[in-house]
């Protein structure tokens, strides 16, 4: 802690020239300031707050000033600092940081002051990560798949379906969706400086969609229900089936989840005159399925930047969607739903488990 009133009169009035000075040194003038600040008593935390610094920035001004006056105090010696760390000390850190994920400075500090008894700052660790080559970033997010082959797999098959196809065929994707009764801002264009907002909501109330979609025309039949399970599963069957009276085959490509296997949608399938044919997309592997990206469509619609006083209001929304929006305008969009697949890997990629 820095005591106030540490200068005396003349010091003072010798810095509060050079801070009215309107032709002195930008440079100076801010260290000047900072001095001045906390002779009045004002912390360095706060002085580097203000001044859009580092607290140990400020703490050198005054040591500076202390130890050699003004002098030292407009003299600017950019003369970079030797590393506390050697070269080989240097590379077992880099090892010792690529093992873990370290969320803050206090950790690598304290490793340090541990293994090779060198005491950093906050910002003099800062500085010397940055010379090291990391920076303060979140890791990016992978999702759990199946391996390359599996995916590679499906979408041959995919491919070789579609080649051979009959004109007496159709294929839908099919799935569930369970959008919240949510406000979601997104990004878009605003007025730089501009203080915009969306109204929220508090509700967790949600519509339960059970959906399909048909790529080749882009029929999207669905129910909605109170509770997605083998029964839903069986009525979106049901009704992609009527809409299809004179096709002899219908693959219908979905996921894993249990109300797609259960008894109920098995005991369906079994009927004589069945014309349903169930393809099993690979396990974790939604980016597959492009009914996904009808679901990302839907929210850009619906609930980005959108605010629904009400829960049945926001239920009116999605259905409108569905029942509206996709039949008229789904050439608007059509580009963004496409089976266009790409295998997601692990490899390349440093993963923390």
């Amino acid at each position: 802690m820095i005591r106030a009133k540490f200068l005396t009169p003349d010091q003072r009035h010798e810095l509060e020239q050079i801070v009215r000075r309107p032709s002195e040194d930008h440079g100076v003038a801010r260290r000047a300031n900072a001095i001045l600040l906390l002779d009045d008593g004002k912390s360095c935390a706060v002085i580097a707050e203000f001044l859009y610094l580092d607290d140990d920035t400020v703490r050198n001004w005054h040591k500076h000033y202390v130890s050699g006056g003004l002098d030292q105090l407009t003299t600017f010696d950019w003369k970079g600092r030797l590393s506390f760390l050697n070269i080989a000390q240097k590379a077992g850190l880099s090892g010792w940081l690529e093992a873990r994920m370290c969320r803050d400075t206090r950790e690598i500090r304290a490793y340090i002051e541990a293994t090779y008894g060198v005491r950093y700052s906050h910002s003099g660790c800062l500085k010397l990560l940055h010379h090291l080559g990391f920076e303060y970033r979140k890791p990016k997010a992978l999702p759990r798949v199946s391996d390359e082959a599996e995916q590679q797999q499906f979408i041959d098959m995919y491919e070789d379906l579609l080649r051979q196809l009959p004109a007496d065929e159709a294929v839908y994707f099919a799935d569930a969706v369970h959008p919240e009764y949510q406000t979601r801002p997104a990004f878009g264009w605003m007025k730089k400086g501009s203080n915009t907002a969306v109204k929220t909501t508090a509700g967790r109330q949600r519509v339960n969609i059970h959906g399909a979609l048909c790529l080749e025309n882009f029929d999207a039949p669905f129910v909605e229900v109170t509770k997605v399970n083998g029964d839903s599963s069986v009525a979106l069957l049901a009704k992609i089936e009527a809409r299809n009276p004179t096709k002899s085959t219908i693959h219908v490509i979905w996921d894993n989840a249990p109300y797609h296997k259960c008894e109920q949608v098995r005991a369906w399938l079994s009927r004589s005159n069945c014309r349903i044919n169930l393809i099993r997309l690979p396990t974790y592997c939604p980016h597959l399925n492009p009914i996904e990206r009808l679901w990302a469509v839907m929210h850009h619609y619906v609930t980005h930047n959108r605010f629904y006083e009400t829960q049945p209001q926001f239920a009116a929304a999605i259905l409108a969607f569905f029942r509206q929006t996709i039949p008229f305008e789904w050439q608007n969009f059509r580009d963004k739903v496409t089976d266009n697949f790409r295998i997601i890997s692990h490899q390349g990629f440093r993963v923390f488990e």
